[in-house]
Formats: structure tokens, sequence, C-alpha cells
């Protein structure tokens, strides 16, 4: 038996393993289409205009979901977006090891947060939204730690913003944690699905 409606149908408005592995872990069924926007240039023009993070991220949330809601009429659109501030600045995704090992050093023995933003999209108006704020504190790890961590997780260094995967060694990195695991994940999911209930999209 299925806990999920038949309609709405759900679309995710993201390319993201890790958004759609937190999904499929609840039962969703859905369809996950990648959403392209500048977001380089709208993050330079938010903080022109001294914008807040966590408001930047739910504009590009919501433009994401936008994006892919003007072709799917009736489908309920899930946008999402995530940046990382540490000490008032903004940290984008690495674009080799050499920057994620700066960024790592910049974050290493300090709290960053996760601004985090959800945007349910239907039929030409947002529904819904949310932001989550994980708090992360990495613990003053060595050079010697540092240098085997980036040697051991070469590969995925430039997939996320921090530069690790707390599913894998990235626990390593941190001292404590405050928040829930998904929106951590870059997808709050129990906010999520209290909103998909109340829309009737998910069984009360």
């Amino acid at each position: 038996m299925s806990l999920q409606a038949a309609s709405p149908l759900l679309v995710l408005a993201s390319a993201s393993s890790a958004r759609k592995a937190v999904l499929a872990s609840a039962g969703l069924c859905f369809e996950a289409v990648a959403a392209h926007i500048d977001e380089g240039e709208i993050k330079r023009g938010a903080q022109a205009e001294g914008l807040p993070a966590s408001e930047t991220a739910l504009i590009l949330a919501e433009l994401k979901a936008a994006r892919i809601a003007r072709t799917r009429p009736g489908q309920l659109v899930i946008g999402c977006d995530q940046l990382l501030v540490c000490n008032g600045t903004w940290f984008d995704k690495p674009s080799d090891p050499a920057e994620a090992a700066n960024h790592l050093r910049a974050l290493r023995g300090h709290t960053h947060v996760l601004e985090t933003a959800v945007v349910c999209h239907l039929d030409g108006a947002v529904i819904w939204h949310h932001i989550a704020r994980p708090r992360l504190s990495m613990r003053p790890f060595s050079d010697a730690f540092l240098a085997g961590y980036l040697a051991a997780e070469a590969d995925t260094l430039t997939a996320s913003v921090g530069a690790y995967r707390l599913e894998a060694l990235g626990i390593q990195l941190f001292e404590r944690i405050e928040g829930e695991q998904s929106a951590i994940l870059g997808l709050p999911l129990l906010p999520l699905l209290g909103f998909l209930r109340q829309h009737g999209a998910l069984l009360g």
C-alpha cells in the first residue's frame, strides 16, 4: 500500500544525488529534473544588496522550482538551495581539490551554518516554504589529518559546498552537529513531509 496520494505528482527541481536519496528513503515517488539558473550571478547580486544568506537561499530555491514548474502544470515542484556561512563569509562549492583544502582550513575550529531553503511550487505560485539552519562545529584537526582526509576523499571533495560527506569520512571533521540530518544534506525532510500531508499529497 502506498502512503502517497495519486496526485499531485511530485517533481524535485534538482539533480543532487543526496537530495534524491533523502526523498527516496522516505518512500516518495517523484521525478528529478535539474533546474539551470545562474546561481553565481544571483548570489553576487544578493550580497551587493545586503540580503541575508537565508533569504538568498530561499530566492534560489524559488527560482529553481519556478523554472521547472513552467512546463509541469498541476504538478507540485520542490525547489531547494543551501548556502554555507562561516564568520560572515559565504562559501561556494570548491572548484578543485586545492580550493576544497582552503575551505576546510577556513572552517577548521569554527562553527558554520547551512542556510537551507525548500519551497513547493504549484501552478505559478509558491504555496509553502521553509528555512532550516543546521549548525556544524569543526574540530581543530591537524594538518596531518587534513592531508589524509583530502587524499581519501579526493573524488568527492567538489561535490558539496563544505567539501565533506557526513555519511562518510567527513563525519570525522566535526565535534558537534546541531540540526536534522536531511537538512544538512540539503533538504529539510520533516517539515516537507508535514506540508505534503497537510496538502493531501501524503496520507495523514
